[in-house]
């Protein structure tokens, strides 16, 4: 298998962009601001790192079982894009998700370890667990699977305040602690709004492999064009939102008004209507593409927060 084959398989794009946000929050986020508003932070630079390796090495897990998974389906809905049985084994894939996946444990003990808070452990066993039923079994359930996913992307964002904020909450530090752990909260809750949404839209781009695998998925349930319908009225929510918190928390802030209006609000417009009048395969890849840049300059705004707290 050459390296190419390899970073594809574990989707390289995707966990670049799991890494840029907890990187983002660690650094962008709570550490600028511990001695200005008062908090602590638990996690030293080699115990964030850690947090983040175990968390890609699950994650990379969790895209090549989901792979594994797929052989069928992907020959149907990317034949140029496959990888296991082409450049490595069924078997050798396998075999890589145990390691990946004994190496983000692993680490994930030893952190929780470091920090003496063992019960922790139990978030990247479950993460670990969904990620692996999610392939060979919740996937194929009507939207469950894609709750799972979106959740799981959001989870991703707020383990960074739930590793670096609660193993130092006191009650004199409380009020701060709890502020900057529901700011991670409303970035993760964000993230699983436009991936639910993407994970649709992934759905209806990809109806013909999911035939092929018996998967229950929206459009396979409701047919293509009455998904997209559905998907439409989903991706007004996000809308909703982004305005009426802009109303209501950013309205002294040109600056973040305009780079909400222009790269949140903006975008999702334009996503509703492809999504209103999509037809074909292309039109739908074309709307998951924006979705990810959405998601991407939602993460980004956490620069702008300077301007704002």
């Amino acid at each position: 298998m050459t390296m190419l084959a390899f970073l594809n398989l574990i989707r390289w794009k995707n966990l670049l962009l799991i890494a840029l946000a907890q990187i983002l929050v660690k650094y962008a986020l709570l550490e600028p601001y511990k001695a200005s508003y008062n908090f602590d932070t638990s996690l030293t630079a080699l115990g964030f790192t850690i947090l983040v390796v175990c968390t890609l090495c699950i994650a990379a897990a969790g895209y090549i079982i989901n792979d594994i998974e797929d052989i069928e389906a992907d020959k149907i809905n990317k034949p140029k894009k496959v990888i296991i049985g082409k450049y490595i084994s069924e078997q050798a894939a396998f075999r890589l998700f145990v390691i990946l996946n004994c190496i983000g444990v692993a680490l994930g003990y030893f952190l929780c370890y470091q920090l003496e808070k063992k019960g922790f452990i139990v978030i990247f066993i479950l993460i670990s667990a969904l990620l692996y039923f999610y392939a060979i079994q919740f996937k194929r359930i009507l939207i469950v699977g894609n709750i799972i996913v979106a959740v799981l992307v959001g989870l991703s964002i707020l383990i960074v305040g739930v590793f670096d904020l609660i193993p130092v909450l006191t009650d004199s530090n409380k009020n701060e602690q709890v502020f900057f752990l529901r700011l991670i909260l409303d970035y993760a809750i964000f993230a699983f709004m436009i991936n639910l949404i993407r994970e649709l839209v992934k759905d209806v781009e990809d109806v013909n492999g999911d035939y092929k695998i018996q998967s229950k998925s929206l459009p396979i349930v409701l047919g293509r064009n009455r998904a997209a319908k559905v998907i439409f009225g989903l991706s007004l929510i996000p809308i909703i939102v982004l305005i009426f918190y802009t109303v209501n928390n950013l309205y002294k802030q040109p600056m973040a008004i305009v780079y909400v209006l222009l790269t949140l609000v903006g975008p999702m417009i334009y996503v509703s209507i492809r999504l209103f009048s999509a037809e074909k395969k292309e039109d739908y890849s074309q709307i998951s593409n924006t979705l990810k840049f959405i998601m991407l300059m939602g993460l980004l705004s956490i620069v702008l927060l300077q301007f704002i707290l």
